[in-house]
């Protein structure tokens, strides 16, 4: 057995990759935001706000986990502001993510697999035929005595 490539696979397995595209633009959409405005100004655009969703819903991160994980992002990309708990979560729970729009124009059903290797898409029947194989196999046990 290679050890030193069991060892790079239980090391790849703590990375996260984080999609940060909805910084491009971040300035403007904000500006946006914020034009014509009454009362306290966003501090946040909308796209930093589904960027918390997802990463709330698919870590199940408690709201004040939430806070403390854009402290840590501020920390390492300074023009995005730490958020208080509440205030996110009101902000989140304004949203209506709706997947039927992304999903359109699909023949297929799809199938979306969450587990402690990652989030995978596939088609109908591809994650059950890759994990089971083409049939559930079932083994019989007989007991002695």
């Amino acid at each position: 057995m290679y050890w030193f490539v069991v060892d790079e696979r239980l090391i790849g397995r703590g990375e996260l990759l984080l999609g940060l595209d909805f910084l491009e633009g971040y300035d403007a959409e904000l500006t946006g935001l914020n034009v014509g405005k009454v009362g306290r100004p966003f501090k946040i655009t909308v796209r930093y706000v589904e960027f918390l969703m997802v990463v709330r819903y698919l870590f199940s991160m408690p709201y004040r986990q939430l806070e403390g994980f854009t402290r840590a992002l501020n920390r390492l990309i300074h023009k995005l502001p730490s958020v208080d708990y509440s205030w996110v979560r009101r902000r989140i729970l304004r949203l209506n993510p709706s997947l039927r729009g992304s999903l359109r124009g699909s023949s297929s059903p799809i199938t979306i697999a969450v587990d402690s290797s990652g989030v995978s898409v596939h088609k109908s029947g591809g994650w059950v035929t890759r994990v089971h194989g083409k049939k559930k196999r079932y083994i019989k046990i007989h007991f002695a005595g």
